[in-house]
């Protein structure tokens, strides 16, 4: 028994070396998402902006979105927040938001102050949609087709970079420009 508990250090080191390894190389801001290829899930969520307006999944359907996750509370989603209104205003892209655990009118205040990209803004303070996106904090983008299915997650601040080689080409791609 005394042999078998020397070795257990060795062992534990052993199984401690095969998960770092194993995660060695990976991309963090790649997160593999279930709802790849499948439909916005339901929902019924009010406006940001019209708190009267409910919003639901139809808001995805006719043309390729992005769905932008954000937060006042999140300091990347302000690093990121002037790329997203290049995107809007520059390239005319059509930029859905999400307000994600947050206050409505720190986030009314937000978009007044800083600009706002988002062709219709969904609030979601609760988190609901968010859980059903499966999103682990913010900002999370996700490409979503005219028919309204997703077909890519990106995780982590969208800039010019991340436009160019990640989201620019599967937008591409879903156009049937690519």
């Amino acid at each position: 028994m005394k042999r078998v508990l020397l070795f257990l250090p060795l062992l534990i080191a052993l199984v401690v070396g095969v998960v770092l390894f194993a995660g060695i190389g990976k991309d963090p801001t790649k997160l593999e998402s279930v709802l790849v290829g499948k439909p916005v899930p339901a929902f019924s969520l009010k406006d940001l902006h019209n708190p009267e307006t409910m919003l639901d999944q139809s808001l995805f359907r006719g043309q390729v979105s992005l769905l932008n996750v954000w937060g006042t509370w999140c300091p990347a989603c302000k690093d990121e927040h002037a790329d997203l209104v290049w995107l809007a205003e520059e390239k005319g892209i059509n930029i859905i938001g999400l307000n994600y655990k947050d206050n409505r009118e720190d986030a009314l205040v937000w978009l007044d102050r800083l600009g706002n990209p988002y062709r219709q803004t969904i609030y979601d303070p609760r988190g609901t949609l968010g859980f059903d996106l499966g999103v682990y904090g913010a900002p999370e983008t996700f490409v979503i087709d005219a028919g309204g299915v997703v077909r890519y997650r990106h995780v982590g601040v969208v800039n010019e970079t991340v436009w160019e080689e990640k989201l620019l080409p599967v937008i591409n791609d879903v156009r049937g420009n690519g």
